[in-house]
């Protein structure tokens, strides 16, 4: 498509907040307004990464889970954690890659559950490094970088 919908919604973004916001008299819908066009160029900044952090999600959480299996006592909990490593995306689309994050991340929990009883640091600061490392790819910037 052309132009690509992070285009459109940039565009979308400076007429908002140049060209309708300054004509809006002062008060709830002049906010509202800004509000709108900040959440147009969070969802313009979303749309061109938001397959590649997925993507990657994934990845981190299935190298964590081939890692950490073999140190697993819970022979079901390890048995998910190898069916989980060596699964691969079929679909790019997100609602798609959305569904295997959130399947990995249930199965990410109940590792740091156990891995928080049985006391096995090393693997909770694995976690936590997995974990970051997610917060950091999805923070959000007023100004594309």
């Amino acid at each position: 498509m052309k132009p690509e919908v992070d285009q459109i919604l940039f565009i979308t973004t400076s007429q908002l907040m140049n060209v309708v916001v300054p004509q809006l008299p002062a008060g709830y819908l002049q906010g509202t307004t800004s509000v709108l066009g900040v959440m147009t160029l969070l969802a313009a900044q979303e749309y061109d990464r938001a397959a590649d952090i997925r993507f990657a999600e994934n990845a981190d959480m299935r190298a964590l889970f081939k890692e950490a299996a073999p140190g697993v006592a819970d022979a079901e909990l390890r048995g998910e954690l190898l069916a989980a490593a060596d699964l691969h995306e079929s679909s790019l689309r997100i609602s798609a890659l959305n569904e295997v994050n959130y399947a990995l991340r249930r199965l990410l929990i109940r590792l740091q559950a156990q891995a928080e009883e049985m006391g096995m640091h090393e693997l909770e600061r694995r976690i936590w490094i997995v974990l970051k490392a997610s917060a950091e790819r999805r923070q959000l910037q007023l100004a594309p970088a």
